[in-house]
């Protein structure tokens, strides 16, 4: 997300004719897009962006038994370490 958001600030500043950026030759500037790309196509294929998901899906189960045992007045279990 990085990437792109550098990539779209580059684009913004090349452009307009801003700055340094007016002088650098457009593969330059556009190179983040391309890193973008190259990241999403790797997040997708090792599992990253799945495993990721996973962890937030987890997380979130975990604090809504936290706030049900929290409402009969229980002790809130800690989220499991892996």
């Amino acid at each position: 997300m990085y990437f792109l958001g550098l990539g779209i600030v580059l684009l913004l500043l090349k452009w307009q004719e801003i700055g340094l950026v007016a002088e650098w030759s457009w593969w330059t500037v556009l190179a983040p897009f391309a890193l973008a790309v190259v990241w999403w196509t790797w997040a997708d294929w090792s599992g990253y962006t799945k495993r990721k998901a996973m962890e937030r899906d987890d997380q979130r189960k975990q604090d809504r038994i936290n706030r049900h045992l929290e409402a009969i007045g229980q002790k809130p279990r800690e989220a499991r370490r892996r």
